[in-house]
């Protein structure tokens, strides 16, 4: 979807794709960075809101009529004592409970081709990764959670492998300026290096920053397969995440196992 500054607008348009993405059989739903309100920066400071503020009440209200897990994937949190927000995502169980919160560690703070970005104006970084259990009937799968900038870190994505994550989701505005570059090949190698699933929600199109985003909306197998992709235009993309697959591929190459923490050692200065 793309956001604009009417949250009204935005999480009537979130709630007809939530349902449609139930409809579609989809048990786990990812909304894409910032799809509540998305405008300039005196929009976001005066647009920023609680945990228990009108996007997640909804996100609670939307995730038990669909009956899914659901990542609101991310809104400007006001943080108390900060003049800066966060930009944090939820994950919601089909009861409607926030189960955990995940605040944007890495910030775009960046100037690529002309075009200027400044995250850290408005938003304080997280400082903790966070992984969480979704239960869909009886099997229980560990997701990572992740934002937009954070896929050019493999840090992040390394250490919820190593955590016991087996599907990352990751909601994002990624620029068209890089987007079109750099967008897929990432989420592919992240969903590679790491032998999990990835799950990526993107904005498209001219949002309300009048920043045109890359879309391309896609979910990703541990081999580094596309298994459903959306490139442009409001809508869902549906996959099924296969357990036996993502066991194959970590037995056919091992290649989290084969790591040698003790040879790293030294490579950042530390000893």
């Amino acid at each position: 979807m793309t956001a604009t500054p009417d949250r009204g607008a935005n999480l009537a348009r979130a709630d007809a794709l939530v349902r449609e993405a139930a409809a579609a059989g989809a048990e786990l739903v990812v909304l894409p960075e910032l799809f509540s309100l998305l405008g300039p920066a005196p929009v976001m400071r005066a647009g920023a809101e609680a945990i228990d503020g009108p996007t997640i009440s909804w996100a609670a209200g939307a995730a038990a009529r669909a009956g899914v897990w659901l990542l609101a994937g991310s809104i400007t949190e006001r943080a108390d004592g900060l003049d800066r927000a966060y930009n944090t995502a939820c994950l919601l169980d089909p009861s409607g409970e926030v189960v955990a919160r995940y605040r944007k560690i890495h910030l775009f703070d960046n100037e690529v081709q002309g075009a200027a970005f400044r995250e850290s104006d408005t938003v304080a970084p997280g400082e903790v990764a966070v992984a969480a259990t979704v239960v869909v009937g009886d099997v229980a799968t560990v997701v990572g959670l992740a934002t937009c900038y954070d896929l050019r870190f493999p840090e992040l994505f390394r250490v919820l492998a190593l955590t016991g994550a087996e599907v990352v989701l990751l909601p994002s505005a990624f620029t068209a300026v890089t987007g079109a570059a750099h967008w897929e090949p990432l989420v592919r190698a992240r969903a590679i290096e790491n032998q999990v699933f990835v799950v990526a929600a993107g904005q498209w199109g001219r949002t309300g920053t009048g920043i045109e985003c890359h879309g391309h909306s896609m979910v990703v197998d541990p081999w580094g397969v596309v298994l459903a992709s959306r490139d442009s235009g409001d809508g869902v993309v549906v996959a099924d995440l296969d357990r036996d697959r993502l066991a194959e591929v970590r037995a056919q190459l091992p290649s989290l196992a084969n790591r040698r923490p003790a040879a790293y050692r030294g490579l950042d200065g530390s000893t």
